[in-house]
């Protein structure tokens, strides 16, 4: 079933209210999301039959939307109770979340005053992003020709559908070239994240560094990570960092919804050996998720 097609599955959708058959979960040529990008999204995980971090993945969708100017029909608790029903009908055990909220048909032009906001929660079966080999070795990134937007130029605290375009641009740019996925710069040229990812550098202080989240998600991944990481006795520390800080990296690694806690070998000329942080935030972040396998 992986490698079926996403409209043509067995299974049902969440759709507006009610869970329909998966194949019935369409939407018209002219909705405006299509044409103009008027789209907020989620991507939660299922470890072990329960969903992790539901609540604030819900609360994120709605605060995404009144970013764009959206109202989402639904409060944060009918969210999640949509989500676990959705999960239940589909029996997933170990899978993916993927809620959407869009405009609909009314009209066609940049202002959507009278759209209708939909929204559709999806679920199916995803145990891993990366393989095990990847991880193991460390992910391969190089540097994206895109750079992420300034705060002043787009809603950049949204997980709005139209600020992915560069990612999708960016990630096949380097599977062309071998890589896994692309770094993007900020604005100012800084590093500042993954295509859907947040990044953390040990540095030789013996402390975590990683970019303030200025242009891009904090992510809900990357603040479980944080907390792990104090726990364990590591001092995390949030500021602008230079590109040629690489450098001097001792081990680096990617969080996220997908990627979980993925260590990272190379960017570009840089090289990495993941090590004891790589490892022990993995076994942390796999056992407070529930993670089995």
């Amino acid at each position: 079933m992986a490698g079926a097609p996403f409209d043509d599955r067995d299974g049902q959708i969440w759709l507006d209210g009610k869970l329909i058959p998966w194949r019935d979960a369409t939407l018209h040529v002219l909705s405006h999301a299509l044409h103009y990008a008027s789209a907020v999204f989620e991507g939660v995980r299922v470890y072990n039959g329960k969903v992790f971090k539901l609540t604030e993945h819900s609360q994120r969708l709605i605060d995404s939307a009144e970013m764009l100017g959206m109202k989402i029909p639904y409060t944060v608790e009918e969210l999640d109770a949509a989500t676990l029903e959705t999960v239940k009908a589909n029996n997933i055990v170990d899978g993916y979340i993927r809620p959407i909220a869009w405009r609909g048909s009314e009209m066609m032009g940049v202002s959507a005053q009278a759209t209708k906001v939909h929204v559709a929660i999806a679920t199916w079966e995803w145990p891993s992003y990366f393989s095990p080999e990847m991880r193991k070795k460390g992910i391969r990134l190089t540097q994206s020709k895109w750079r992420r937007p300034a705060p002043d130029t787009a809603p950049v605290h949204a997980k709005a559908a139209g600020l992915y375009m560069i990612c999708t641009m960016s990630k096949h740019a380097a599977e062309d070239k071998g890589y896994d996925d692309s770094l993007f710069l900020n604005w100012k040229g800084q590093i500042a994240e993954a295509t859907g990812a947040n990044i953390f550098l040990l540095m030789p202080d013996g402390k975590l560094h990683t970019p303030k989240p200025d242009c891009f998600l904090n992510g809900i991944t990357r603040q479980t990570v944080i907390g792990l990481a104090k726990k364990a006795g590591y001092e995390v520390i949030e500021r602008e960092i230079e590109l040629e800080e690489l450098a001097d990296a001792q081990e680096v690694f990617v969080t996220g919804t997908a990627a979980e806690v993925t260590p990272v070998g190379e960017i570009d000329q840089y090289k990495f050996t993941p090590g004891k942080v790589c490892e022990t935030l993995i076994e942390a972040y796999e056992k407070e998720v529930g993670k089995t396998g």
